[in-house]
């Protein structure tokens, strides 16, 4: 249980965010008027006040808003909460889709003090449920109704792609099989076959957004570019070699070539990263050798399901 103690709006991007007393809120928009609402998963920015405390004990001369954030709370340390964690304040119900941001360019805060707690501590909540919020309110950490989906994201690596040359196919097979499981898919990427690109987006979805599962396309085989296994080992926590190794055995036993894919199996925090061939023939054919074995190792992930022995 937390107070609100300060609401903060801005209508331009790049202003810095001003206090007012009370806002109203808008379902799968965000707040009504601010310039970071939207269609997007970074409706709302939250800030735990404890934290602004502590940076302004540190002899920082900030007020509310200057690290851009929408609500501060006391009593709640949102940065500890997982993603999927749902606030209730008043009529207003909130999800939790992010944690931590990237900055790109270093505001004033930074180059004055060296430091801002806004990428590490902020996060980002999407509106489920509109009405006001007034400052002096409670905000509560709601029970989640049954069990929350799976949320994934899909990459597809593809210099063509990228560059608007060739449509991407197999990306969206993976999206349409995941979504028909009964995955959220939240994010699907087209990017060029860049190792530090595709690491910097492993990095972002796996620790900011904290997704369940993460499946790449393309970039497996043995051409020049084809560099995602290297991606994916750069950022894993640990292996899961098994995935990868039932992919090739299903895939062989269609074509010999199945044995070229180098594609690998593995985990960074509580996110799986699979990597899948280019072809959406072979994308099918391998979602069909995984796909409902899944949900078991996921839900070990997410320390939600018992041993697998019998």
């Amino acid at each position: 249980m937390g107070i609100v103690k300060a609401i903060c709006f801005s209508e331009k991007k790049g202003t810095e965010k001003k206090e007012i007393t009370s806002a109203t809120f808008v379902a799968d928009h965000g707040m009504q008027s601010d310039a970071h609402s939207g269609n997007w998963h970074r409706q709302v920015s939250l800030l735990s006040d404890e934290k602004v405390q502590a940076f302004r004990a540190r002899g920082a001369d900030v007020a509310y808003g200057a690290f851009g954030e929408n609500i501060v709370v006391e009593g709640i340390d949102f940065r500890s909460l997982p993603v999927g964690t749902r606030l209730q304040c008043a009529d207003v119900l909130l999800e939790m889709t992010q944690i931590g941001k990237e900055c790109h360019t270093h505001c004033a805060i930074y180059n004055k003090m060296g430091d801002c707690i806004m990428p590490r501590e902020g996060v980002f909540a999407k509106v489920l449920k509109g009405g006001v919020i007034t400052v002096g309110e409670e905000m509560i950490v709601a029970p989640y109704p049954g069990k929350r989906p799976y949320q994934a994201a899909v990459i597809t690596l593809s210099d063509k792609g990228a560059r608007g040359e060739r449509e991407d196919v197999s990306g969206p097979v993976i999206a349409r099989r995941l979504g028909e499981a009964g995955y959220e898919v939240v994010e699907t990427l087209l990017i060029s076959d860049e190792r530090a690109g595709l690491e910097a987006q492993l990095i972002r979805l796996c620790d900011q957004r904290q997704l369940d599962l993460i499946i790449t396309t393309g970039g497996t085989g043995f051409a020049p570019r084809d560099m995602t296994p290297e991606a994916t080992l750069a950022v894993a926590d640990r292996l899961a070699p098994g995935i990868a190794e039932a992919i090739r055995a299903h895939s062989m036993k269609i074509t010999p070539r199945g044995m070229l894919s180098r594609g690998v199996s593995a985990l960074r925090g509580k996110t799986l990263i699979v990597n899948l061939p280019g072809s959406p023939k072979a994308v099918a054919e391998s979602m069909d050798c995984f796909l409902d074995t899944l949900p078991h190792a996921l839900d070990l992930l997410r320390g939600s399901s018992g041993e697998c022995a019998r």
